[in-house]
């Protein structure tokens, strides 16, 4: 059946408020407008900016449906859209590329001005919704709300990527995968023999590791309070494990005695002030670099011993990777294929979309890396 200006009924996962169950609806899909995309999601992630989301930690407009990272198919285009076309496989960007703004127009910026996340508007760029529900308006998530078999985007949150990629996993290199991997080797550009530190083992640290290791660094230490990331952690390429909880002293000051004076690289992937605090105080202070991965609950402020700033270490914050995603996202896909990044083992779970509520328990209970939700057609 030719959907292609039509309205599509499908299934979509919806928060009703912050702190409140999912409940997994019929929703209408309105066609794409100018400029604008529709996919038929194929699979997407569980990432801890969608727990930010639903926790209420940051400022969200309800009822909305969930979900940034995702890989699907085009089922149909807007006018004046010329970089896909029905039938390529995509995956949506969280931040978009415009190609127009002063961020994407400078070699050093990524953060794109068309981004919905900071604030986060919950529409379209028109200032409308694409979704409704018994007629009621649903808002977006970070415009590209993944949760659901069609979603709406722009186009300038849409990469195109390999027709021979796997779309049950790279979802991920949506959103985890340049957001870690890339704090490593394109952001920090970590050295080879260097001592890193990664607050938070989760899907985003995981990744982190992976680029660390890939850069050749001779130490990686990872915090977490969940002892049960160790072992992943350690496979990946982490040498030391530490849980904060069950140490005598602050963390940082055991990263500190471990390392001599302190690291080269520290990496936050959790979104806490306590510890990027603690990954701050971890560094070398002459030339230790702090990257803050993790997003901050809103209005949140970070407060840092002023006169030590001055002994010359970095604080950097880094927007998924520093990567300008729609150049950079295919060619990590790319590098996928060719065996060049393995983003398989960070995937510990893959449940039918059905299953969200399953995932999330999961999730919440610490026992996976990264989910990946599937949808019916997937392949």
């Amino acid at each position: 059946m030719d959907t292609s200006g039509k309205a599509i009924t499908c299934r979509a996962a919806i928060a009703w408020a912050t702190n409140s169950p999912l409940s997994i609806e019929e929703v209408q899909v309105e066609p794409p407008k100018a400029g604008e995309v529709r996919i038929k999601m194929l699979s997407t992630g569980i990432c801890g900016t969608d727990e930010h989301v639903l926790k209420g930690e940051l400022l969200m407009k309800f009822p909305l449906i969930p979900g940034h990272e995702g890989a699907g198919i085009v089922e149909s285009v807007g006018n004046g859209v010329t970089s896909v076309e029905p039938g390529d496989k995509v995956l949506t960007l969280i931040i978009p590329q415009c190609r127009e703004c002063s961020s994407c127009l400078n070699p050093q910026g990524n953060c794109c001005e068309k981004q919905d996340i900071l604030p986060c508007t919950g529409l379209m760029v028109d200032g409308t919704s694409r979704f409704t529900f018994k007629g009621k308006r649903i808002y977006h998530s970070f415009r590209t709300s993944t949760w659901t078999e069609y979603t709406v985007v722009p186009e300038f949150a849409v990469a195109k990527i390999d027709a021979a990629a796997p779309m049950d996993k790279v979802c991920l290199i949506s959103c985890e995968l340049p957001t870690g991997y890339g704090a490593a080797v394109n952001s920090g550009k970590v050295t080879p023999g260097s001592t890193c530190v990664i607050f938070g083992l989760g899907g985003v640290g995981s990744a982190i590791i992976m680029g660390c290791k890939a850069s050749g660094a001779s130490r990686i230490i990872g915090v977490d309070i969940n002892e049960e990331k160790f072992p992943k952690a350690r496979e990946l390429g982490v040498t030391d494990c530490l849980n904060p909880q069950k140490l005598k002293k602050p963390v940082q000051d055991v990263v500190v005695e471990m390392t001599g004076a302190g690291v080269d690289f520290a990496f936050e992937a959790i979104g806490l002030t306590d510890t990027m605090i603690a990954a701050w105080n971890s560094c070398h202070k002459s030339y230790g670099v702090c990257l803050i991965v993790g997003l901050a609950p809103a209005q949140t402020q970070l407060s840092l011993d002023a006169p030590v700033i001055v002994t010359g270490r970095t604080l950097k914050g880094v927007c998924l990777g520093d990567y300008k995603t729609r150049d950079c996202i295919p060619q990590l896909v790319t590098d996928y294929l060719q065996k060049k990044i393995n983003i398989d083992p960070v995937i510990t779970h893959q449940l039918p979309f059905d299953k969200l509520h399953e995932a999330l328990e999961l999730f919440h209970a610490g026992k996976t890396i990264r989910c990946v939700l599937l949808f019916q057609g997937q392949k």
